[in-house]
């Protein structure tokens, strides 16, 4: 596995991509054991339809390894490259039954991850310029968290927390359970490791204030106009300039800019993984080989 992937466990993606095999495949590909003699070999080539940034290419050669090792997976193209309509992405070679056994899981995965690459691609563009950094959220589709964040990594964006185990952050929900923003960073400060940050959501200046107050680390900024925006970015810097200050919610391609020069340090997209629109990729068998 490439280094970049080094955020995916490779034998729990092992265990989901026969899970997955077993989904799609059943007792047997019934059109394909029906059809094709069974030492029928042949070469295919997986071609891009429509332009975007690749992801994924790792993650197709190792769909196809799982059904049969012996297939010969050649890549021409890597994770982060723009492709064009009609690149032509990797060949396959080997099996016709296990070539395409695999191919739909392994492009269903790459059209998929290539779509979330080429959205954050396009958000990375539209803050060209200014110092602030695109992250993601938890808005993933369920089974594939790992795979979703490794290509938002890929389009240019970074990940926020992984899961619910890894950082605190205090929304409206656990405010209203806790009583208050105060009584919520005290108590999480007093239950954490000294090593873990405290994030807090503000929907209003008197929570920001109230968040600087209680020690939050990180103030995220929810559904804020720009100028009420600005004017927190300036309480906080001005109060405690070492709080990161990041900005969330209805975030669009066409407004990003703006609330990107309020001075925040951080924007999160959830729709980078739970809206978009995956990149038309597919597989076309040459000549057969073998009786």
């Amino acid at each position: 596995m490439s280094e970049q992937l080094s955020i995916i466990n490779d034998i729990e993606l092992r265990k989901q991509i026969s899970a997955w095999l077993a989904e799609d495949v059943g007792s047997g590909d019934i059109t394909t054991l029906t059809t094709i003699p069974k030492n029928i070999a042949s070469k295919a080539v997986i071609h891009a339809k429509e332009a975007g940034v690749l992801a994924g290419i790792k993650i197709a050669e190792l769909v196809f390894h799982t059904v049969d090792p012996t297939l010969v997976f050649t890549a021409f193209k890597k994770d982060g490259e723009q492709v064009a309509a009609g690149t032509i992405i990797a060949e396959v070679e080997g099996s016709v039954h296990h070539l395409l056994t695999g191919e739909r899981l392994a492009l269903n995965l790459l059209q998929r991850m290539s779509g979330v690459a080429t959205k954050t691609k396009m958000f990375v563009d539209a803050l060209q310029g200014l110092p602030v950094r695109l992250v993601d959220t938890r808005k993933t589709t369920p089974g594939h968290r790992a795979l979703e964040k490794y290509a938002v990594r890929v389009g240019g964006g970074a990940n926020h927390r992984f899961g619910l185990y890894d950082a605190v952050m205090i929304k409206d929900n656990h405010i209203k359970g806790a009583g208050s923003i105060t009584a919520a960073v005290q108590s999480a400060r007093a239950n954490i490791p000294h090593t873990m940050k405290i994030e807090v959501e503000a929907e209003t200046l008197d929570q920001v204030q109230e968040a600087l107050a209680a020690g939050a680390d990180i103030i995220m900024l929810d559904n804020m106009s720009n100028i009420t925006m600005t004017e927190a970015v300036r309480v906080i810097k001005q109060t405690s300039p070492h709080v990161i200050v990041e900005a969330s919610g209805g975030v669009t391609l066409e407004t990003i800019y703006d609330m990107a020069k309020t001075g925040i340090d951080v924007i999160s997209v959830g729709s980078l993984t739970y809206s978009f629109h995956s990149i038309d990729i597919s597989l076309d068998l040459f000549e057969k080989k073998g009786g």
